[in-house]
């Protein structure tokens, strides 16, 4: 019987014991990792760059960290990826490690291969391809009878120095990464100490069935099926596991492992929805990494988030078609068969602040693909208009928007926190929005046959400049004072523009 099918023969409350008899390391396996680990580092710290100039300077080692399923404590026995990080002086930017890595990677490689004749053990470098490596894989064997490890060494910039996962790193660090506009991803090993963070101080439990998802089901799909497609990366089946844990649990230690195992693969079937997060190390509260997080959110779906690195959408342009397939065959075997799955959405609920007239604020939390008009639904039940709801919303850079009833957030692209506006309309009024010279709009109710200077005189009362002050403009027409709305054929959702007297930017 193939490996794979004794995952699928296994009945739910035998999942336990098969990850820890058949994923979990041995201690012969950890010990030929954590020799191999040490001996890669030791030779790169001590010897590599020993009085040597790479790129015309002299080159010192910072600190090497463990990366991957190793860093992480989740390897896989006999089968697991050992990656050692080397933060390198040379680099001081991103700018630098773009633009010396493989020089730098090379480099190694001759020095690898010139020394590996007088080391105590095996090396040799695997050829590599490509103009711009990320990384080189070197193969350790410490002694004739230990295991054969790779090692994949990744140079990186050290820009996170000595800030702790824990602290409320500088937002600034994630905005420079965006300004840059590298490859998605492609820096990613110079946030290594937050993706370890982020899985390490998970669970055992947690750990178990990430072996579970991430190495033994996809690896033996790809393995079994010889598939040729390019598949999503395990650390996308990584990310949804921990997801499905935190939402479907609330963080609990003591869960069933063949619900998880089974809640994962419901949401890889129905992967079209997935859109997730988090903002454990970068968040909203800078301007520009919030704007650019949000524009990811809308990228078509799947998309996860890197959460040490918003650059990197992880479910981007890969064949999650032929994993759903997959997914779809496994909920059918018997270790998913007698079990009910997590409670698991395929996003979060978002976070909308509601401003209604009269200077009130309304916080719900909306799951994504409600439609809107439910949300209107318990606005109602909260604040009791006396006519019909109209609600609209901006982006920064963008126009004010109508949401529309039988629309979701999803439809918008909103998976992230947003303020909504309220606005009651009466019988035969419309809605019309009046943009500021900072870009921000409002939204009036007026008549088709309302003047000028009634909306003037509404946009005062809304907290604007004094009526006499204001200038209004209206694409295509000339605006008098006298003018009445029909007159200009402004039509429902139409945008006035404002400037005051006085200001410079009346053109």
């Amino acid at each position: 019987m193939e490996p794979r099918q004794d995952l699928y023969n296994t009945l739910p409350e035998d999942l336990g014991d098969f990850v820890e008899e058949s994923l979990v390391p041995d201690e012969e396996w950890e010990r030929d990792e954590q020799d191999a680990w040490h001996r890669c580092a030791t030779f790169l710290k001590d010897h590599c760059f020993q009085g040597q100039l790479v790129a015309g300077q002299e080159v010192r080692v910072l600190k090497v960290m463990k990366g991957g399923s190793y860093g992480k404590g989740t390897s896989l026995k006999h089968t697991s990826d050992v990656d050692l990080i080397l933060f390198l002086s040379c680099f001081s930017s991103f700018q630098d490690q773009a633009d010396l890595r493989k020089e730098i990677i090379d480099f190694i490689k001759k020095k690898v291969e010139h020394c590996s004749q007088s080391l105590a053990y095996s090396i040799s470098v695997i050829p590599y391809w490509g103009r711009n490596p990320r990384s080189l894989a070197i193969q350790v064997q410490a002694k004739k009878n230990s295991n054969v490890i790779k090692v994949d060494v990744l140079p990186a910039f050290d820009v996170l120095g000595n800030a702790s996962p824990d602290s409320n790193l500088p937002q600034e660090i994630f905005e420079k990464l965006i300004n840059f506009e590298g490859s998605p991803g492609e820096f990613s090993s110079s946030f290594t100490v937050l993706h370890r963070h982020f899985v390490r101080t998970r669970p055992v439990k947690v750990k178990n069935l990430l072996r579970l998802v991430k190495h033994w089901w996809y690896l033996q799909h790809k393995k079994y099926k010889r598939v040729k497609v390019a598949l999503p990366p395990k650390y996308a089946l990584e990310l949804l596991t921990i997801y499905a844990w935190e939402t479907g649990t609330d963080e609990s230690e003591n869960f069933d492992l063949a619900e998880g195992f089974k809640a994962v693969m419901k949401l890889v079937r129905d992967y079209n929805n997935i859109c997730i997060y988090w903002t454990k190390y970068y968040n909203f509260q800078n301007e520009a990494v919030s704007i650019f997080i949000k524009e990811k959110l809308k990228e078509e779906r799947p998309v996860i988030l890197d959460p040490a690195d918003p650059t990197n959408n992880l479910g981007r342009g890969k064949s999650w078609d032929v994993m759903a397939k997959e997914a779809a065959y496994t909920l059918q075997q018997d270790c998913c068969s007698t079990v009910d799955p997590w409670p698991v959405r395929a996003a979060r609920d978002v976070q909308v602040k509601v401003e209604v007239p009269g200077n009130w604020v309304l916080m719900l939390m909306v799951d994504p693909y409600r439609p809107i008009w439910k949300m209107k639904k318990s606005i109602e039940e909260m604040w009791h208009p006396s006519g019909q709801q109209r609600l609209s919303f901006q982006e920064p850079g963008e126009e004010r928007k109508e949401l529309s009833n039988f629309k979701t957030l999803a439809d918008y692209g909103i998976f992230a926190r947003v303020t909504v506006s309220v606005l009651v309309t009466e019988p035969g009024e419309i809605q019309v929005f009046v943009k500021d010279s900072s870009g921000r709009s409002k939204p009036y109710a007026v008549y088709p046959d309302d003047s000028i200077s009634d909306l003037k005189e509404k946009i005062e009362e809304a907290g604007g400049p004094p009526a006499e002050d204001q200038i209004l403009k209206f694409p295509g027409h000339k605006v008098r004072y006298s003018s009445n709305l029909s007159e200009l054929q402004v039509q429902d959702g139409d945008t006035f523009r404002l400037f005051r007297i006085g200001t410079s930017n009346l053109s």
